[in-house]
């Protein structure tokens, strides 16, 4: 399917870590021209999408940061001569295995700064960009867990399920931007890996795992003309696992 994205303007968040990454790689091989931004400019991954003909650039931004987002945003539509899409994959698992009782409130702050502020602040600024764009659009990684809880990562549930509601909430008063999140079950990324002890990866786990170019294959779905209709909602990837009841009956 030709998803009509040749010649758009994307900027993408978290754009070093498993997903951003593997969102960058599809952008570009779709012809889209690309800012990439994380906390460390990811140059490496940008230098090599440079190396095979695509367009893109770095640029070094904490996402909680206001001055630094906005400073981001501007330079992202200067070097990409606008914004067509966003695209926001940042966001932190915070305490893994921890109960609530357990978690300080200087992780929870951490958490929702990141995952939810963050979100607010890149669409805040990034919005009055995209209203001048081609089909503008905004997507960002949500989580199942915004439907569904895990024990021991209450701050992390809380966050994916606010990060739902802004979503919704922003695209019903954005009249030219459509707004949309998708909300994976596990994917296999470093992060993942790291918060659940599996260094030799997902393979003998027993439970179905997404991997990142999944999930960016998704967010480059909903950011397309090709979901034109698709808005204010979250797209659930979960292997169906959210409509099972675990009612013990």
């Amino acid at each position: 399917m030709d998803l009509r994205l040749t010649g758009r303007r994307a900027l993408v968040t978290g754009a070093a870590g498993g997903i951003g990454g593997a969102v960058s790689r599809a952008l570009v091989s779709e012809g889209v021209s690309i800012a990439l931004l994380d906390r460390e400019a990811p140059e490496a991954i940008a230098s090599a999408l440079r190396d095979e003909g695509g367009h893109a650039v770095a640029l070094a931004t904490d996402a909680v940061d206001e001055s630094q987002v906005a400073s981001a945003v501007s330079a992202a539509a200067h070097s990409l001569g606008g914004l067509d899409l966003v695209i926001g994959c940042a966001g932190i698992s915070g305490p893994v295995g921890t109960t609530l009782v357990d978690t300080s409130q200087d992780a929870w702050e951490r958490v929702f700064a990141v995952n939810v502020t963050g979100a607010f602040l890149l669409l805040k600024h990034a919005l009055p960009e995209l209203r001048r764009g081609t089909d503008p659009a905004a997507v960002f990684v949500a989580s199942d867990s915004a439907l569904v809880a895990a024990g021991g990562m209450a701050a992390y549930c809380a966050s994916k399920a606010a990060l739902l509601q802004l979503v919704r909430a922003a695209s019903v008063e954005e009249e030219l931007v459509r707004i949309t999140a998708v909300c994976p079950s596990i994917v296999d990324t470093p992060m993942s890996r790291g918060d659940l002890g599996l260094t030799d990866g997902f393979h003998d786990v027993g439970y179905p795992v997404q991997t990142a170019d999944d999930v960016a294959a998704e967010l480059i779905f909903l950011a397309s003309p090709r979901a034109r209709a698709v808005d204010a909602t979250g797209l659930v990837s979960d292997f169906g696992y959210t409509a099972r009841s675990s009612f013990p009956a």
